[in-house]
């Protein structure tokens, strides 16, 4: 059964390369959708949008996700990630909260909305501790704070920042990781592949040149990617754990997620299981009458 799937995108990355490849090798027809030149009205779908099937959200800015899913929901288009899980990832606090909810092991995490409370939450964990922004990825703008020297320094820098997203301290206790964490990517909660990230650095992120080497997930590691995945909704994610003495902790769930790095790690053709998803999904969803949002 020939597709038509629509692929949102802010840049081609190897990772949508490698989906795309898939997808015309299978002969699906594919809409290459720009979010950068894309306009979305807010009654109708665009003609371009109303024959698709699926649409994979691929965009690399949070705030484009955010909306794009929403209109495609809005327009009775199946829409991978859905918009709740897109919202949910997207935000460290509520990622957390739903691993809590779920009653999903993940670090102990304080939330604070000035900087003399944040320094309260970071004196209640001790040093170290980890201080993260609330939107971001790669690891970027994560800091270990040390000493109440760094913390002052680091909490003065943040509140001059403009953007609101930086009133908000998330506040985390270190984990004492053996020198590396694990990323398990994952559809609608059944593991894939998984690989191991370590590096001397304590952000043990592939984009911030970390070494990877194939992870296969154990019974434990298994159930709590379902149970991760299903707390925040479901679908195609990265969930990431770390090692510790008590077991594994899950400290995020990515939706974006990116696997190029994984695919090179692994003998698993990730773009092929990723795709067979794609197609079982598209075929469910055409068998249940969306409800269109009003």
């Amino acid at each position: 059964m020939t597709l038509q799937i629509g692929i949102l995108y802010s840049r081609i990355r190897k990772d949508e390369k490698l989906l795309l490849n898939e997808l015309r090798e299978r002969d699906h027809e594919i809409e290459k959708i720009d979010v950068r030149k894309q306009t979305f009205d807010i009654s109708e779908a665009a003609e371009a949008f109303q024959d698709l099937d699926i649409v994979v959200d691929r965009c690399l800015a949070t705030s484009r996700s955010l909306y794009a899913t929403q209109f495609f929901e809005a327009y009775g288009i199946p829409v991978v990630n859905s918009h709740e899980t897109a919202d949910i990832c997207a935000d460290k606090v509520k990622n957390s909260l739903a691993l809590e909810k779920a009653g999903v092991p993940t670090p102990a995490t304080k939330v604070a909305f000035t900087k003399e409370t944040a320094m309260e939450a970071i004196e209640q964990f001790g040093y170290p501790c980890v201080l993260k922004p609330v939107v971001g990825s790669w690891g970027r703008l994560m800091a270990k704070i040390d000493s109440p020297d760094a913390a002052e320094a680091i909490l003065e820098h943040k509140a001059t920042l403009g953007h609101y997203e930086h009133k908000v301290f998330y506040v985390q206790e270190f984990v004492d990781k053996p020198g590396r964490d694990i990323r398990v990517l994952a559809t609608d909660g059944e593991p894939i592949a998984g690989m191991v990230r370590s590096s001397d650095h304590w952000i043990t992120n592939a984009a911030k040149g970390a070494e990877t080497n194939v992870f296969e997930p154990d019974a434990e590691a298994k159930e709590l990617v379902k149970k991760a995945s299903d707390a925040v909704g479901g679908g195609l994610l990265g969930i990431d754990l770390m090692e510790t003495d008590e077991g594994y902790t899950v400290h995020e769930v990515n939706h974006t997620v990116e696997f190029k790095a994984l695919d090179g790690a692994v003998d698993t053709d990730i773009a092929g299981t990723v795709v067979d998803w794609l197609e079982t999904k598209a075929a469910s969803a055409a068998d249940e009458p969306l409800e269109v949002s009003a």
